[in-house]
């Protein structure tokens, strides 16, 4: 059955690698759940240090600090005011030892006790390493959470094929996809699809636009109405469906 409201999800962890994941995939979700007094956190493994398309613009060395205060405008926008840094290094996630990751994510997963964790699935949604390794890290600590007793239910980040055929190429003629992704899920197999309010669409935008350094320059080659619609609805897949 599709969760078709942020109510039914309880308490929230979203996990992902770099700053602006989290705008682009569950910022809707994040502010219509704190906005309905849900408890919702949200974890970042790497500051993005390796995020700057434009040195002259967005100097290489001082990425990672002015990343770390765009995420905290954006989430500021989002009304979320509990965030964790894993602390690694953008790129370098496959390389970092596992059982450590995993044992952070669990900590965090005993401290929080959420009913809902959002992340990537197995294929990082754009196939990107660091995602995959969040995608490994987090359907891990998350098993052995349960395994202990918690309750927590884990959601990889999906569109469908509509999605696809809509939006798809005009990503990928910007380098955000390789030509496989997104991997895309029927309807019928979605946990969660939720139908962004104008309003939750508009937040989103302005959180969006918060992370500048990531998002100015999609924004202006895609146009207003393609970035703005391409993510106007958040869709989830249960882990462990087919």
């Amino acid at each position: 059955m599709t969760v078709q409201s942020t109510s039914a999800l309880g308490s929230v962890l979203s996990i992902w690698a770099h700053p602006d994941d989290e705008a682009y995939l569950a910022a809707g979700i994040m502010t219509m759940a704190t906005g309905s007094g849900q408890s919702v956190v949200c974890v970042t493994a790497t500051k993005g240090e390796g995020g700057s398309s434009d040195p002259d613009q967005w100097s290489a060395a001082e990425m990672a600090g002015i990343r770390e205060r765009e995420l905290r405008a954006c989430l500021d926008v989002l009304g979320v005011d509990d965030h964790r840094w894993l602390g690694y290094i953008d790129g370098e996630c496959e390389h970092v030892d596992a059982d450590e990751a995993v044992a952070s994510i669990v900590a965090i997963l005993d401290e929080v006790r959420p009913d809902t964790v959002l992340t990537f699935g197995p294929d990082g949604f754009s196939d990107h390493p660091d995602h995959r390794t969040v995608s490994h890290w987090t359907t891990t600590a998350c098993r052995q959470f349960n395994d202990s007793g918690g309750r927590c239910r884990l959601h990889y980040v999906t569109q469908t094929p509509e999605w696809i055929a809509d939006y798809a190429a005009t990503w990928r003629s910007i380098g955000a996809f390789p030509p496989s992704h997104p991997v895309p899920t029927a309807t019928a197999d979605l946990s969660i699809e939720i139908v962004l309010p104008p309003d939750v669409v508009d937040r989103k935008m302005r959180a969006l636009a918060e992370q500048r350094s990531q998002t100015a320059a999609p924004r202006q080659l895609l146009g207003d109405a393609v970035y703005t619609t391409s993510f106007s609805i958040e869709r989830y897949q249960a882990a462990g469906q087919p």
